[in-house]
């Protein structure tokens, strides 16, 4: 019986991700607007002890100088208010204009807040203000968390806030420019320990290089692209807009892996080992592990993405 996208979902089926960060975010999305607020600003000076931020470049902010200028301009309670709304996904404009920005915008509008509340610019959190019980229960949940967790929560909570972009009808999505490929002569090529598929390696290479035209050829029409935590991505079109808007400038470090047959002539591979992404530079390594299914014909019919439970996972490859 040929693989669907669904049973596809369950190849290497004791593959632990991080469960844990889902059930954090969950509540935090059960905060109050105000709370969700104080807990950002206080996550965002916790995780400064030991995670540095890069600052956006000028090509994602370039976007958001308008609203960022407006904000700037308002009054403090003016600003409170603006950014009440954002967690409370009001229908306002500012929220709506939100809503159309990439991930990368939106982190970069909230470092610039976070950056103006640190100089007095933006409303600040009242001096001795403290967090509620529940927030200050889900700030633990996250000092738990390993580093590369940590970072995913701080990047859903403020990727989700704004209007709802399925109430918006038709609109224009904003997001930065592509970045070109690198030349031939800067790429560097993966080697994984176990692995010698050229698909799985040509995936990495291509990634690494910010050749999204080459590696969207690596995919089946029908594949399937299954982000951590996320619902699948259908269809090469939008799996192409997924590595264009989420996947500039990473720098995946396969480290080991293991390809076994399948049913009907497919073939399934499992990698684990590390990502570094442009927010967060060499500091921060994410424990990921990569599940390919492969056609016969060596198209990737399916890869999920996984964000792994523990370091230690980075050797789990059984089935």
């Amino acid at each position: 019986m040929p693989f669907t996208i669904d049973s596809a979902r369950g190849i290497f089926p004791k593959t632990l991700s991080a469960d844990a960060v889902p059930a954090t975010i969950a509540r935090f999305n059960q905060l109050s607007a105000e709370d969700q607020l104080a807990w950002t600003w206080f996550a965002y000076l916790e995780m400064g002890k030991t995670i540095t931020v890069a600052a956006p470049g000028a090509a994602s902010m370039q976007f958001a100088e308008a609203t960022l200028n407006q904000i700037r301009q308002m009054t403090f309670s003016e600003q409170t208010q603006v950014m009440c709304d954002l967690a409370n996904h009001a229908d306002t404009p500012i929220c709506r204009t939100y809503a159309t920005w990439s991930a990368n915008i939106k982190l970069g509008f909230w470092y610039q807040l976070g950056q103006w509340m640190d100089q007095g610019i933006v409303a600040p959190i009242p001096a001795g203000y403290q967090l509620s019980a529940n927030a200050s229960a889900v700030l633990q949940a996250v000092r738990e968390l390993d580093q590369g967790q940590q970072i995913t929560v701080l990047r859903s909570a403020v990727v989700d806030m704004g209007f709802d972009p399925s109430k918006l009808g038709d609109y224009k999505r904003v997001t930065e420019p592509v970045v070109a490929p690198k030349e031939v002569s800067q790429r560097t090529q993966v080697t994984i320990e176990g692995i010698d598929n050229p698909t799985v390696l040509s995936y990495m290479d291509n990634l690494n290089a910010n050749d999204f035209g080459a590696l969207i050829d690596l995919f089946a029409p029908d594949a399937a692209l299954q982000p951590p935590f996320q619902k699948p991505i259908v269809g090469r079109d939008a799996i192409l807009r997924f590595f264009n808007e989420e996947c500039q400038n990473l720098k995946l470090m396969p480290e080991r892996g293991v390809a076994e047959p399948a049913e009907d002539g497919y073939t399934q591979v499992k990698v684990t080992g590390k990502v570094q992404t442009p927010w967060f530079g060499a500091a921060v390594g994410m424990n990921m592990a990569w599940r390919f299914l492969l056609n016969p014909k060596g198209k990737i019919f399916f890869v999920a993405i996984d964000l792994l439970a523990s370091p230690k996972e980075l050797l789990n490859l059984v089935r």
